[in-house]
């Protein structure tokens, strides 16, 4: 299946976000095959670092080092994707500013709900920062279910379980972007986050 064949934005409501650099993953992938999907704060402003770019996208680069932190040997988005992870972004555009406008991840959210549910299979959500964790609400809050993840900072919500339709739920740090290298202090527990996930399904 075409993921961006299936879940497309044609309004663009959005004010905040720069809608040429919008961005669904158009990879082909079977989704009975996945088992966890990595939601990422906002697609790339540069379409070449975008997760399955061609070349050696940054999206890659830093992703593929956070699950060779975790324990897993792999060189490429390939590769992660072979061991049944799907990744994809919260807001589907490119940033503007530093922070997304709350209005922009609750509408984008409604895209990314349609994104998950073409998933039957899935045992875990791997939410990468504020942004992931917001957007991952908001889905809940659309069904008529309660937040999944409650308010605090990151660094305190980490270690305990939540859960989505039976499947579980890790807030993390965000690892897509130059700033998995420069906070080096967060690396480690991305790592945790991440080999928690696989051991889910390993």
């Amino acid at each position: 299946m075409n993921i961006a064949q299936s879940v497309k934005c044609s309004q663009f409501p959005c004010t905040d976000v720069r809608h040429e650099c919008y961005r669904v993953p158009t990879i082909d992938v079977n989704p009975a095959n996945i088992s966890i999907i990595l939601i990422s704060e906002a697609a790339p402003s540069e379409p070449a670092d975008y997760y399955y770019a061609d070349g050696e996208p940054l999206f890659q680069k830093t992703t593929v080092q956070a699950f060779n932190d975790a324990g897993a040997k792999v060189s490429s988005i390939k590769d992660i994707v072979d061991l049944g992870i799907y990744l994809t972004t919260a807001v589907k555009c490119g940033k503007v500013e530093y922070r997304i406008k709350t209005d922009t991840i609750r509408q984008c959210s409604l895209l990314l709900g349609k994104e998950i549910a073409l998933f039957p299979h899935l045992k875990a959500f791997l939410l990468m920062g504020d942004v992931a964790i917001k957007s991952f609400n908001y889905i809940a809050e659309q069904t008529g279910e309660a937040r999944v993840i409650p308010a605090g900072s990151t660094y305190k919500l980490r270690g305990q379980k939540y859960f989505f339709r039976g499947k579980r739920v890790f807030p993390s740090y965000l690892q897509a972007g130059p700033s998995f290298f420069i906070e080096k202090s967060k690396r480690k527990m991305i790592a945790q986050d991440i080999a928690e996930a696989l051991s889910l399904v390993n």
